[in-house]
């Protein structure tokens, strides 16, 4: 059943029509494309339903790393690979304490270019655990952005680890827009990926803290669908929809930074070595 319906989100992304709003092109920061994703929408067709969906760039991890390469290898142009520091999706939980993780991200490391290390989760003073400060010193070294799902302590914490690091941090809309912007004001080397929180408000408007955040910090925020189960692929196009919807409450400069030129700026000497 998954298969077929897979299947038929591919193939709508084929043949449906075009639509205005797909004008605004989207980079995507947060898209996952794990086993069993893979196993039931192949390469070329998830890069088919990217591509519909106006996707400029896709910042791509999984559990483990072959989703990520298949997919890398399929569309190098629109991939930006992020390494995951889990096999399975069972390790979220128990990456932080599992000393194998290290020499899994060392091996991985070595054997492929990434942008990025991540999304993993870490919460509070977990973030100060031996696996976790392996990471961030592996991100030091391959100059990485760390892409993490935690909360403000957690960030903190990986700051004070390695001031000089750049945090893109998953999920940071569903934290209320003071305590975003006492970090953004504190760090000005995070970034904030509104995945989850499509719509900053309702009904396609921008509720008022959250313009006065973008509007503060225009450079720091980008979209991302979060394509955790493989039935999330389904919502793609519809997310990309979605966004461009409420971006299109805010002045077209800066819903343009939003939607896909913040990316392009994080990202851009990664981008610039992947493309010679």
């Amino acid at each position: 059943m998954l298969r077929a319906l897979l299947a038929s989100a591919a193939a709508l992304a084929l043949v449906a029509p075009p639509s205005p709003a797909a004008e605004l092109p989207i980079f995507d920061a947060h898209i996952h494309y794990s086993h069993d994703a893979w196993e039931n929408l192949p390469p070329k067709a998830a890069v088919d339903v990217l591509r519909k969906a106006g996707v400029k760039r896709a910042l791509v991890s999984s559990s483990g790393d072959e989703g990520t390469q298949r997919l890398a290898l399929a569309a190098p142009d629109l991939i930006l690979p992020s390494l995951r520091p889990y096999r399975s999706r069972a390790e979220i939980p128990t990456w932080v304490r599992d000393a194998t993780v290290v020499p899994f991200l060392e091996d991985r490391l070595a054997k492929h270019r990434y942008v990025a290390i991540g999304e993993f989760h870490v919460y509070g003073a977990d973030a100060d655990l031996p696996v976790v400060r392996r990471a961030v010193e592996l991100a030091k070294q391959h100059k990485l952005v760390l892409h993490a799902h935690g909360d403000a302590d957690a960030i903190e914490r990986l700051f004070r680890q390695d001031p000089g690091a750049r945090i893109l941090w998953a999920h940071s809309g569903f934290t209320d827009p003071a305590s975003v912007r006492s970090m953004l004001a504190k760090h000005r080397n995070l970034w904030c990926d509104l995945a989850f929180r499509s719509d900053p408000g309702s009904g396609g408007k921008v509720a008022p803290e959250w313009r006065a955040l973008f509007t503060e910090f225009p450079d720091r925020f980008m979209v991302g669908t979060d394509t955790y189960t493989p039935e999330r692929w389904l919502y793609v196009g519809e997310h990309a929809a979605w966004a461009r919807g409420w971006l299109a409450d805010l002045p077209a400069p800066l819903a343009e930074r939003i939607a896909w030129r913040n990316g392009e700026a994080l990202f851009a000497a990664a981008i610039a070595a992947r493309q010679q």
